[in-house]
């Protein structure tokens, strides 16, 4: 059975009619109407090598005559070529108000290319329930952020091949120039280069079974022989901020049972969690609240946003720090579980020395 494939035009203008087109059928159309190649090339403005051409081409390509080509004789479909136009008619018509649907569900997804006071920003970032939540926000007023969720590692690494306009990630305040963030984003970020921008603070912590049955209260209680944990991907933020905890706690990656485990975001943990599948997971207490599990809160962080310099003038990203400078933001942000604004300062360019101080400069040398 031959498959179908669709495709579409932008013009200024409709054509007559509400038809999905097809080459082939117009030809065989033209040449049932006509009677012959020549009258059906002149009627659809095509030089007669085209169409008989673009006919020998697709009987090839379905493995069927279309035309009967007897000289001298008028030109005529086979019982093929009848066929396929008879069908083509009643897939039309059946399918008629679908297409209509379609072609108006296309148009209007276009309308915002050629909308100037619409604007689309790429942004690859570690997976957030803030950032969906933002995403709604902006939508509708004309800023359509298209999100895709990644370790905050591989996020940054491909606002810096430019693959993305803005890159998110998170770390604790004032973060250790020797701790694990330290070691995964300094090399990813530069002063000078790179603009950061105030997203949001967060809740990270242990997200356990509901009413917490097994008394879970920190890192060490994971180092139980029965207990199972689950971890996030290589790569993601929450995984280097576990790195963290664990060496401030004393404790080694080996001595927790699930540490080479590997989910893609918080949902999968809190799902992994609230089917049985395991008893612990470091997560945001949003993702926790979603699927009725406890919550063990262990650290607060600082979720950035973060830019190239030379972007942030652009119409994108001075809409995006508009909406996060908005009470209708500070009122969506203040509203999820283990989230808030304020202490974050949403929507302001911050000094990324300041917030990160991982860089060391040598002091000029007195004359």
């Amino acid at each position: 059975m031959h498959k179908v494939e669709l495709s579409y035009l932008l013009s200024p203008q409709r054509g007559k009619d509400a038809l999905i087109r097809n080459p082939m059928m117009d030809i065989l159309h033209a040449v049932s109407e006509q009677g012959s190649i020549s009258k059906a090339a002149k009627a659809l403005d095509f030089s007669y090598r085209h169409v008989w051409g673009a006919l020998k081409d697709w009987e090839q390509t379905l493995g069927r005559s279309l035309i009967v080509w007897d000289k001298g004789q008028r030109a005529r479909l086979t019982e093929f070529g009848e066929k396929l136009l008879w069908a083509e008619r009643q897939a039309q018509a059946r399918l008629a108000p679908q297409i209509e649907a379609l072609r108006g569900d296309i148009e209007r997804a276009f309308s915002t290319a050629f909308d100037d006071n619409a604007h689309v920003l790429t942004l690859f970032a570690s997976h957030d329930a803030a950032l969906s939540a933002l995403r709604d926000q902006t939508s509708a007023h004309g800023l359509h952020l298209d999100i895709r969720f990644m370790g905050s590692v591989d996020a940054m690494a491909a606002l810096n091949d430019g693959r993305c306009m803005m890159a998110g990630f998170h770390v604790r305040d004032q973060p250790a120039r020797h701790s694990a963030a330290a070691r995964n984003y300094r090399s990813l970020l530069k002063p000078g280069l790179h603009k950061l921008i105030g997203f949001a603070h967060r809740q990270q912590g242990l997200i356990v079974a509901k009413n917490n049955p097994l008394q879970i209260e920190s890192l060490a209680d994971l180092t139980q022989p029965s207990m199972r944990y689950v971890n996030r991907s290589e790569g993601t933020g929450t995984r280097v901020l576990l790195d963290d905890l664990l060496a401030e706690a004393g404790l080694t990656p080996s001595a927790i049972h699930g540490y080479d485990s590997q989910e893609p975001s918080h949902t999968a943990v809190a799902q992994a969690i609230a089917s049985g599948a395991a008893d612990a997971g470091l997560g945001i207490e949003a993702a926790a609240r979603e699927k009725g599990l406890g919550f063990v809160p262990l650290v607060r962080e600082r979720y950035h946003l973060v830019c190239l310099k030379s972007e942030l003038p652009t119409p994108q990203v001075q809409a995006l720090i508009r909406e996060l400078q908005s009470d209708e933001w500070q009122t969506t942000l203040n509203q999820l579980p283990g989230y808030s604004g304020k202490q974050a300062e949403s929507g302001k360019v911050l000094s990324l020395r300041a917030l990160l101080p991982w860089w060391s400069y040598r002091k000029a040398k007195a004359a």
